[in-house]
Order: structure tokens, then C-alpha cells, then sequence
């Protein structure tokens, strides 16, 4: 588990953009695999240009917990992505819903360092994993 002051004090150190890209690509590539019968269409976020998964689940022997899984083809969203599937895994959906993504990507700069296609993409993921999250900790599984 991650929380957004860590996630900003990690940019901070990195300096200029050239190695914060190059941190993000390095998140991404450490994201666990996502189990292939989870990248369902259900599962596809609609709104970006990549093709990005993502799927939340309970986490085994704490029900009261949601885990993320998630996947995208390109480096850089891979690294947001894998941001976020930290920075909301193993977490309760009221914690869940306490986080404040958009906050983070401004402290982060995002807004300013994606195309204005990528942002809009990177907000619809955000979305749809709280949707998710809701979803999973209403249905017990």
C-alpha cells in the first residue's frame, strides 16, 4: 500500500520530467501481471487512447479489503496505471473513496505533462476503478 505523500515525494526527488517519465515507465513495468481472464471488455477503460484493464476483486482471507489488478499498452499510462493500482489496493472502499486522485495528479504536475486525450483517459481510469470498488464491496466478491 502506498499513500499520495509518498507518490509525491518521490516526484520531488526526481527533479525534471525526463526521469519522472522514466520512474513512471519503471512503475509500470513492476505491476504485477494481470490474470488474462480478467481483461474482459467489462474490465476495458473506455475513454482512452491505450487499451487500458483494470479489474478490482476482494482480496483472499480479508473480504473487507480490494485489491486491483490492471494492464495497459503503453509505458507511460502502464506507470499511472500501476500509481494507482498501488496507491488503491488493499484498501476498504471508504478508504477508497477518501482518495483524492485528482489532488495527487495536481501536486504531481500530470495535467501539465499529458496530452489533454491522455488526462481525460487518466480520469476515466480513476472512475472506473472506484466504480469498481463499489461494485465488488456490494456484491462480496
Amino acid at each position: 500500500m502506498t499513500d499520495i505523500e509518498d507518490i509525491v515525494s518521490i516526484f520531488e526527488l526526481l527533479g525534471d520530467w525526463e526521469q519522472r517519465y522514466h520512474y513512471l515507465v519503471e512503475v509500470g513495468e513492476q505491476l504485477p501481471p494481470m490474470p488474462p481472464h480478467l481483461k474482459t471488455e467489462a474490465n476495458r477503460v473506455k475513454g482512452c487512447m491505450s487499451q487500458v484493464w483494470v479489474a478490482a476483486l476482494l482480496k483472499p482471507g480479508d473480504p473487507g479489503r480490494i485489491i486491483y489488478y490492471g494492464d495497459c499498452d503503453t509505458a507511460i499510462i502502464k506507470g499511472v496505471l500501476g500509481l494507482l493500482v498501488n496507491l488503491y489496493s488493499d484498501r476498504s472502499l471508504d478508504e477508497i473513496k477518501e482518495i483524492d486522485a485528482e489532488g495527487l495528479f495536481k501536486r504531481l504536475q500530470l495535467e501539465e505533462h499529458l496530452s489533454p486525450s491522455r488526462h481525460f483517459g487518466v480520469y476515466a481510469l480513476v472512475e472506473m476503478m472506484q466504480r469498481q470498488a463499489a461494485e465488488v464491496a456490494d456484491k462480496g466478491y
